[in-house]
């Protein structure tokens, strides 16, 4: 298994060596594990004047998984667009076709209490959202801000969708409802916009493929509200990358900490890009006291997506839970009074459940 290693900006680094700590078990066990370093977003910038260099690209291309840290920071916001961080991170997207984003959010029972609603509200909560990634506004052209006729500024982005695009993350929507309690939630805004109206469309053409799945459908404002009047009624969300790219981050405060919540960004021969969902955090960049649990939780998806090792997902999983249990908390998911774990620490924690099993 070649994995190609990202640390990336800010805090990347710091959380992808407790990663690469987890990694380090499954070596000592005899799993065959080759791991290559490369440099993204600002370092990338800083090291080789490309937040995506041919080198960290090829490295990808050849690579079966890509493990993926943090990007971005403040020092980078004045640099033409092309050179900022995260053009890297989408470029990358785009050059192996990553356009299924899958992103988790779960409450862990001991963290219920971390969560900005009530314990009672997410108490059990565990939703899949299905992002489509590589289309929409973020990629659409026209773009750009140009000079009108009265001499104003104009900012123009386009949002545009094909059948193709919305046809195929639609499958990989129904796929995860299917492994979880059969209903899909389709989000768009079909009352005022056009390509979310196909996107409707062409989920409903898509859906007689799956008869044991129940598909529903909600307008975008509702479901920003339903998340946090009743998120418990979600099993599997499928949207757009702009309605995605909100409403994840919307469900990750759910959980108590956007610390806690890895991704999976997939293609269609299975490749795939795993990475927390929070950003780079350069407050505490160099602190050593970020929540290193997204970052390892990426890894347990890495081996069951991509890697194809259920069961060695399925033991990092195990020894997240045994962490909690035994009531280790970084700063970020640690109640007023509790003592508050590093990012060595938790991941040194993380490490010892893991051998212990």
């Amino acid at each position: 298994m070649k994995i190609a290693v990202l640390p990336g900006d800010g805090i990347g680094p710091e959380i992808v060596a407790e990663a690469l700590k987890v990694l380090d078990v499954f070596r000592g066990e005899g799993v065959k594990i080759e791991t290559e370093a490369g440099d993204i977003g600002g370092v990338a910038v800083d090291r080789q004047g490309d937040p995506l260099p041919a080198a960290t690209l090829a490295l990808c291309q050849g690579a079966d998984a890509i493990l993926f840290g943090s990007i971005g920071g403040p020092q980078y916001d004045t640099l033409q667009r092309e050179m900022r961080p995260e053009r890297g991170l989408l470029r990358l997207r785009k050059a192996l076709d990553l356009f299924a984003n899958l992103r988790p959010a779960q409450v862990f029972p001991e963290l219920a209490e971390a969560s900005s609603l009530k314990a009672e509200i997410v108490a059990g909560l565990d939703i899949m959202i299905v992002r489509e990634l590589t289309g929409d506004i973020y990629f659409g052209e026209p773009r750009g801000i140009a000079i009108n006729a009265a001499g104003e500024r104009v900012g123009t982005n386009t949002m545009v969708y094909s059948e193709s695009e919305i046809r195929r993350v639609a499958h990989w929507g129904f796929q995860a409802a299917r492994q979880r309690r059969r209903e899909l939630c389709s989000v768009d805004k079909m009352n005022v916009l056009e390509t979310t109206q196909l996107w409707r469309d062409v989920m409903m053409e898509v859906a007689p493929e799956y008869p044991d799945v129940k598909l529903t459908h909600m307008l975008v404002d509702n479901a920003a509200m339903q998340l946090v009047r009743n998120p418990r009624q979600f099993d599997v969300i499928v949207t757009g990358n702009l309605f995605g790219d909100i409403l994840s981050d919307e469900a990750s405060m759910l959980t108590g900490s956007i610390g806690m919540l890895p991704s999976a960004s997939l293609n269609a021969v299975g490749l795939g890009l795993f990475e927390p969902i929070h950003g780079s955090a350069p407050d505490i960049a160099g602190r050593g006291i970020a929540n290193p649990l997204a970052q390892i939780l990426s890894v347990s998806m890495m081996f069951r997506y991509s890697l194809k090792r259920p069961e060695l997902a399925d033991r990092i999983d195990r020894a997240v839970r045994s962490v909690l249990q035994q009531g280790i908390r970084t700063a970020d998911i640690a109640r007023p009074g509790e003592a508050v774990a590093s990012t060595a620490r938790m991941g040194d924690a993380v490490v010892a459940a893991l051998r212990a099993q």
